[in-house]
């Protein structure tokens, strides 16, 4: 039976190898709907090949660029934000894969449950500033959200084995990203390529900053805390830089059970699509007659803060985590263009959120709100910043 799919963000790396995936099982899915930024150039070529019946360009200059270049074609173009709703909750879709980077995937995810779509998210960020409206929304519709994430994937697979209720607590890792080890005074003088080069896996630049701050470990956290209604206390980190052991469940019973893999997206995203079945492949495989040494650290508090700062936005809640995204979005994207230092980063996003009013229990209006509150604070705060330097 071919299943009917969309994928918002199909030009960044998860879109991409989600494609990737779909190419080693063509005869199961019908590409309906793609998505992109700004990136018409793959987008055509994308379009080209799969042949959807419709595309959105975030970009509106870019989406009329593309609209002249693929006149031949009868895919439909659409702008803007409305158009990822288009295509997030477009009729004839079953499954939508959530691709997007940062803030953009909350309206989307949203729309695509509200039409009782299914979702395979990979936009932590979606679930990190509004995890209570998209799991009240879900539980409405009694759709179980599918993680693509390599870390919630695996918790979603290792708890097959037993039930919510049965466990004491979940083991994210991480892999300690390129600085591992590293004191203030080196980190003080990282420069954005350097923060860009992984030892582990392939990812786009934001994800990459991220994992090299711990942010994206700390944004994992709150995700997890959502996806699988587990308290923040029941949610440990571990460093293992090897990144075999993708995470842990550990249930009542100490029992401890792990899913384990080669750093690579193609299996997570596959069981996002295939689940509850998994399909036979030829992705690459561990191979287990070699020998393995696996490593495992506790987190550097001192030198890598963001992780303990998102642990205390999830326990805070409202709006707060909304904040603490908006914050870091601003933040590494000026690291990213060099007109702050890595330090600064979390720097930043301490002092953003000491002067929020946190709102509880809030409205999409209020996360958007509080979204933008908190972008415009941290250039303010950038800003200063920029003057003493």
């Amino acid at each position: 039976m071919v299943q009917n799919i969309t994928i918002l963000g199909s030009t960044g790396s998860i879109g991409t190898q989600t494609l990737q995936v779909i190419d080693h099982f063509q005869d199961k899915f019908k590409i309906m709907g793609l998505s992109t930024r700004g990136n018409i150039d793959l987008l055509e070529k994308q379009i080209r090949k799969y042949n959807p019946l419709a595309v959105a360009v975030l970009e509106k200059e870019k989406a009329l660029q593309l609209e002249n270049r693929i006149k031949d074609l009868k895919t439909s173009v659409f702008s803007g934000e409305d158009g990822l709703h288009v295509l997030s909750t477009w009729h004839d879709v079953e499954l939508v894969v959530i691709a997007l980077v940062g803030f953009s995937g909350l309206r989307p995810t949203l729309a695509a449950l509200k039409e009782n779509k299914k979702v395979a998210l990979a936009n932590k960020e979606a679930l990190v500033v509004g995890g209570e409206l998209i799991m009240a929304e879900a539980r409405s519709k009694n759709i179980t959200i599918l993680p693509i994430d390599s870390e919630h994937s695996a918790i979603f697979q290792c708890l097959q084995s037993g039930h919510t209720d049965e466990v004491n607590k979940i083991i994210l890792t991480a892999s300690g990203g390129p600085f591992l080890g590293w004191e203030k005074e080196r980190l003080a003088a990282v420069t954005p390529a350097q923060a860009l080069k992984h030892p582990n896996w392939e990812m786009g630049a934001k994800i990459t900053i991220d994992s090299a701050t711990l942010m994206n470990k700390g944004f994992e956290v709150i995700e997890a805390h959502w996806l699988f209604n587990l308290d923040f206390k029941q949610i440990e980190v571990v460093i293992h830089p090897e990144s075999i052991v993708h995470s842990m469940v550990e249930f009542k019973d100490g029992s401890t059970i792990a899913q384990m893999g080669l750093p690579d997206m193609l299996l997570p995203i596959q069981y996002a699509l295939s689940y509850p079945k998994r399909w036979e492949n030829k992705f690459p495989r561990l191979q287990w007659k070699k020998s393995h040494v696996l490593n495992f650290i506790p987190p550097d508090r001192n030198n890598f803060p963001c992780l303990y700062y998102a642990y205390n936005a999830g326990e805070i809640g409202g709006t707060m985590p909304a904040v603490l995204n908006a914050a870091n979005e601003v933040a590494v994207e000026q690291f990213l263009k060099g007109s702050i230092s890595f330090l600064h980063i979390s720097a930043l996003l301490d002092e953003i959120m000491k002067k929020h009013n946190v709102k509880l229990n809030p409205s999409l209006q209020d996360v958007a709100a509080a979204d933008n509150w908190a972008r415009e604070e941290t250039r303010i705060a950038m800003q200063k910043i920029k003057g003493e330097c």
